[in-house]
This record gives structure tokens, C-alpha cells and sequence, in this order.
């Protein structure tokens, strides 16, 4: 088995082979902290999770870099017009980094609940911005770049190579721009790196060409270098950043090094509305929050994965109905297996099955290798389930390692690659529960033994310590009981 990935860069499938063997440095374009986040961020970000997950499995060491936009960029290709996190700080009356204290936990929360593994470093862009006005300087020195009239900007003319991401070429930059003309600039495709800070702008920094912020594409060139080298092995993010800021940020950073800035670029498509893309600028987007209150986060997980992450997902209620009955069906399937392990005796093993369960997992396998197909990967699993489910209807005694070993490939493919299984079921929970509550009666009663005999040093002794674990005992005329308590 031979992994692939499709190279935006190169416009093909290419086997992966990293920089560093058993090694693998890899950075996402992270989230823009002013709202909550939405469907159309869970797919990014779950679909580049699912390939980390599966970087892990073959044994990769992965440094996983995703970085957090807490500073409000001007995002549009003139580098003007309007400053998000400014904008939603002034209607919400807060500070600018209450603001994005607020989003990032709100961030992180929806993360987590749909089970993706937290990046070993989620940098901040106003913590690095040292790194970026040093970025800027070696730029300038090296001719790349320009200051005036307190910003500075990239001299795309001096980068013969920009364009080839996107496939657009100079002169049609030049010729299709509709970018109203800025003195500032000797050419209009010229992007901001640094941009002057007008009166009144909150976030300001000093630099050697006075008061500004950074440009767009400045802090994950900054950023991704400082953490993962000059050369990353794969760069992700969503394909509407191909153009202009993926441009962009290996323009400024193969400008500054003179070395690849990326060797594998990976981009995830869009989540749709009855065809059109889903985004908060267009006011048709569905924040996660609200989704949760409606479906299970690992609903939604499952949902993303059933298309393949670069092809567009479309939203609707219905299809989130299918995908929970889909998943309904996989964790049924699960729940039986489990059940029946509980009372399984020494059975027999039944013939070919080993074959059978090896055969489901070289075809989750393929599907993985080739550019993380996880619709196809997760088609493995159910025809797996389909084997798994004659196999506990058919009424034979089953060789409890036999059914061990079936749990085991759901773990390892359901769970531990494509995270769309929880760790206990709720009946499972249930059972641990019921173990709880007896252990209590067993406690509470040996100490009603102790305060009969009066001894009441042993009998303080078990309150406190079920306190300091957070379980509180109240005692009443005639009976004692439990409950959980914060510690």
C-alpha cells in the first residue's frame, strides 16, 4: 500500500514522500476568530484531522501546526476594506482581544466535540509579530519588496514563479484586475505585508515604517516557518484560499529562502447551500452550536466524511437525517458485537472469517491511500458490518477472541482513523453507572456499619475521601445517599 495525495501545486496524484523520513511537518490555515464557527469549518478541519489521524496510523511523526487569526486582516485583493474582528468588536462593545478570547474557546469547543485531535501548536498571529516584521525586512533587502507611504508591499514583477499555484499568469492578472488603482503600489497585483495603521485603527504595532498591522498572508508564512522549517512537507487549507493567499504566502516565502515552500499542497472544497457556498458573508451559514442542538457532533463528523474533501458537500437537514441513520446503523452493528463478547463461551471460530476481515481491511486501506477517500473507506466499513451481522444472526457460538478481534478492526478503523465512533456507548456508560452506584452502597454501607460501632475516626475517613473525589454523602434519619459534586 502506497499513499497518495493530490498535489494542488502539480495539478496530479502523487505518492507521499516527506522530507524527513518518518516525518512529517504539517500546517492548516486556521480559523479567523470573530463568530462561532460553522458546517463549512467542520469540513475543513475534520477532513484535514482524518489525515493527520492517518499519518499517525502509519507511523509518522506528525508536528500538526494550525494557527489562530486573532488580528483583523484586510482580506480582499485591493488589501482595503474591512477589518472583521474590528467591526464585530464594536458591535459587540468589547475589546478586540476579548473578542477573539471568546471565539477561540467557542473555537476549540466545537472542535473537540467533533472529535478532532488538538494541534500540537495553534500559534497566534499577534504573538509572532516579531516574526513577521522580520519576514518583511529580509523581503526588502532582498529587493522582493517595497515600503511607501508607511505600508509595504511584495514586488510580484520580481517573482517570475508567482502565479503557479493558481495557474494565473501575470499579464492576466494585470489585464482582468478589477482593483481600484492604489498610489501606493508600482503594480496592482502587489500585496500588502505590512499595512499603515489609520487613526483610529485599535490594532497597531510599531515597526521600522511606523504604526500598521500585518498583511493577510504574512502571518502563516511567518508562522509555519518558525515551527516547521522553511520547507513543509504539506500545507492545507480550503480552495478558496488557493487565490490569492496560498499564492501569496510561496511568493513572500520562497522569496525570502530561496527553497521550496511546499512540497504537497492540499486543499479541501467548500460546504454548499442548494448549490452555492456557505459562508457568513452571505448570511446562509449554519454555526456548529446550533447543529449540535439538533444531531450529534459525531453525526456531523460522519456527514463530512461520506464525500471526499475535495468535492463540495451539499447542507441540508435531510442529508444529516440520512448520514444519523447511517451511523445509527454502523453503532447498532457495534453495540450487538460488544453485547454478545460480554457472553461469549469458547466457541468455534467460524471458517474464512479471518480472510474476510482481512479482505474489508486492505479495501479501507486502499480507499484511504488514494487521497484520503473516505467515502470509499467508510463504504469498507459497512460491507464489514453487513459480514458482522450474518455472523451474529446466524445463531452459532462464537470463539470470543474471534468477536475481540472484529471489535478491535472497528476500533482501529472507525475510531482511531476516521474518529467517527465514541470511545463507550451510552449502554456501555449505563453499565458503568450501575458499577458506580453498587461500589456506593458498598461504601455506604460498611461506613453505617462503622458509625453503629462508633467508629467514627474510620467513618469521617470515607466521607472526606469521597469528597476530595468528588462524591458528597448526605446523611438522613434513616437512610444515606450519594451524589457528584465539583471539586
Amino acid at each position: 500500500m502506497t499513499l497518495k495525495f493530490y498535489n494542488s501545486l502539480t495539478k496530479k496524484k502523487e505518492v507521499f514522500t516527506p522530507l524527513n523520513e518518518g516525518r512529517v511537518n504539517m500546517y492548516v490555515c486556521g480559523p479567523t476568530v470573530y463568530d462561532h464557527p460553522h458546517i463549512g469549518h467542520a469540513k475543513s478541519y475534520v477532513s484535514f484531522d482524518v489525515i493527520v489521524r492517518y499519518l499517525r496510523y502509519l507511523d509518522y511523526k506528525v508536528r500538526y501546526v494550525q494557527n489562530i487569526t486573532d488580528v483583523g486582516h484586510l482580506t480582499d485583493n485591493a488589501d482595503a476594506g474591512e477589518d472583521k474582528i474590528l467591526k464585530r468588536a464594536e458591535r459587540e462593545r468589547v475589546e478586540p482581544a476579548e473578542l477573539v478570547e471568546i471565539y477561540t474557546r467557542s473555537y476549540f469547543e466545537d472542535m473537540d466535540a467533533l472529535n478532532n485531535v488538538r494541534p500540537d501548536i495553534s500559534p497566534r498571529a499577534t504573538a509572532h509579530i516579531p516574526e513577521q516584521i522580520e519576514l518583511v525586512e529580509k523581503l526588502i533587502e532582498k529587493g522582493f519588496a517595497y515600503a511607501s507611504n508607511g505600508s509595504v508591499y511584495f514586488d510580484v514583477q520580481r517573482f517570475a514563479e508567482y502565479g503557479k499555484l493558481s495557474g494565473r499568469k501575470q499579464d492576466e492578472l494585470e489585464a482582468g484586475a478589477r482593483i481600484e488603482i492604489n498610489p501606493e503600489k508600482r503594480h496592482p497585483s502587489d500585496f500588502a505585508l505590512w499595512k499603515k495603521a489609520e487613526p483610529g485603527h485599535i490594532m497597531r504595532w510599531k515597526s521600522p515604517w511606523g504604526e500598521g498591522f500585518p498583511g493577510w498572508h504574512l502571518e502563516c508564512s511567518a508562522m509555519s516557518m518558525k515551527y516547521l522549517g522553511v520547507t513543509l512537507d504539506i500545507h492545507g487549507g480550503g480552495l478558496e484560499n488557493v487565490f490569492p493567499h496560498h499564492e501569496c504566502e510561496i511568493a513572500q516565502s520562497e522569496a525570502a529562502n530561496k527553497s521550496p515552500f511546499v512540497r504537497y499542497w492540499l486543499h479541501n472544497n467548500m460546504v454548499t447551500v442548494n448549490g452555492q457556498k456557505m459562508g457568513k458573508s452571505l448570511g446562509n451559514f449554519v454555526t456548529l452550536k446550533d447543529a449540535f442542538t439538533k444531531y450529534n457532533p459525531l453525526t456531523i463528523r460522519f456527514f463530512i466524511l461520506t464525500t471526499h474533501y475535495r468535492s463540495p458537500l451539499d447542507f441540508s437537514n435531510e442529508a444529516l437525517d440520512a448520514a444519523d441513520k447511517g451511523l445509527e446503523r454502523l453503532y447498532n452493528t457495534i453495540i450487538n458485537l460488544r453485547e454478545q463478547i460480554d457472553s461469549a463461551k469458547d466457541g468455534s471460530t467460524p471458517g474464512g472469517i479471518n480472510e474476510k476481515l482481512e479482505q474489508y481491511k486492505k479495501a479501507f486501506f486502499e480507499a484511504m491511500d488514494e487521497d484520503i477517500n473516505t467515502p470509499g473507506a467508510i463504504a469498507a466499513l459497512f460491507d464489514l458490518s453487513k459480514e458482522v451481522n450474518t455472523l451474529l444472526n446466524s445463531g452459532q457460538e462464537i470463539n470470543k477472541q474471534c468477536l475481540e478481534d472484529i471489535d478491535k478492526l472497528y476500533k482501529e478503523l472507525a475510531g482511531n482513523i476516521l474518529g467517527i465512533i465514541p470511545k463507550t456507548f451510552k449502554s456501555e456508560q449505563k453499565g458503568e453507572a450501575d458499577v458506580l452506584d453498587n461500589v456506593m452502597h458498598v461504601l455506604i454501607d460498611t461506613r453505617n456499619e462503622l458509625r453503629k460501632a462508633k467508629q467514627w475516626q474510620l467513618s469521617d475517613f470515607i466521607r472526606n475521601k469521597l469528597t476530595e473525589v468528588g462524591i458528597a454523602l448526605d446523611d438522613k434519619p434513616d437512610s444515606t445517599t450519594w451524589k457528584k459534586i465539583k471539586k
